[in-house]
């Protein structure tokens, strides 16, 4: 059955390794056509667990990454909104009719049932306003035409035209609205267990 004590010849007691197998290239994951884009972050590049770009298709890829973009930039607003009313809150009357103030106004979760349904009517009309007619998409996903954070709106002239610093400032929105959706969501959660964002597990009995 081979005794292989007695064949010490063999190419796998020398230490060397085949020269057939130094030849074979690494292996690297097959390209699907989404790579390189903006968006693509080290160490992971393209991250799709659930493989959404398996398709190949350009128009459901351009309305997810609209998605992303602008779910991103409401959870900026909104990590924002839980931070800074805890340093300040506007002076005067939110609602004189009903006299609610500012300050009356808790924080958080607190928060919605203390506004007036037509302060949210108001909001939501402006939510409104924004995604059906002033909006107008340019094509390519998240550009409304209103230039670096949106200062077009007020007539000021804010294109970025270096290619470089465009594409940076592009990936670090996108960076910074991935970070910002896992950071409301974390918000959020903590508000609800809590009654505060910033989580005083004391009040969690």
């Amino acid at each position: 059955w081979g005794d292989w004590a007695l064949y010490t010849a063999s190419p796998l007691r020398s230490g060397l390794t085949s020269p057939g197998f130094n030849t074979l290239p690494e292996f690297e994951k097959p390209m699907n056509g989404f790579e390189g884009l903006i968006g693509d972050q080290p160490p992971l590049g393209l991250w799709d667990p659930a493989g959404f770009t398996k398709d190949g298709n350009v128009e459901n890829f351009k309305r997810r990454r609209t998605v992303e973009i602008k779910h991103g930039r409401v959870a900026m607003f909104a990590t924002i909104g839980y931070i800074v009313p805890e340093y300040f809150k506007f002076p005067g009357d939110l609602s004189p009719s009903m006299g609610i103030k500012f300050a009356d106004v808790p924080n958080g979760l607190g928060a919605i049932s203390k506004v007036p349904v037509y302060g949210w009517a108001q909001i939501a009309a402006f939510i409104g306003f924004l995604e059906l007619s002033y909006n107008k998409s340019y094509g390519e996903p998240g550009n409304y035409g209103k230039g670096f954070l949106g200062l077009g709106s007020l007539g000021l002239s804010a294109s970025v035209d270096d290619p470089k610093v465009r594409s940076k400032k592009l990936a670090a929105e996108l960076a910074n609205g991935r970070l910002a959706m896992m950071a409301i969501i974390g918000m959020v959660f903590q508000d609800g267990l809590t009654g505060r964002a910033w989580g005083d597990w004391a009040l969690y009995t």
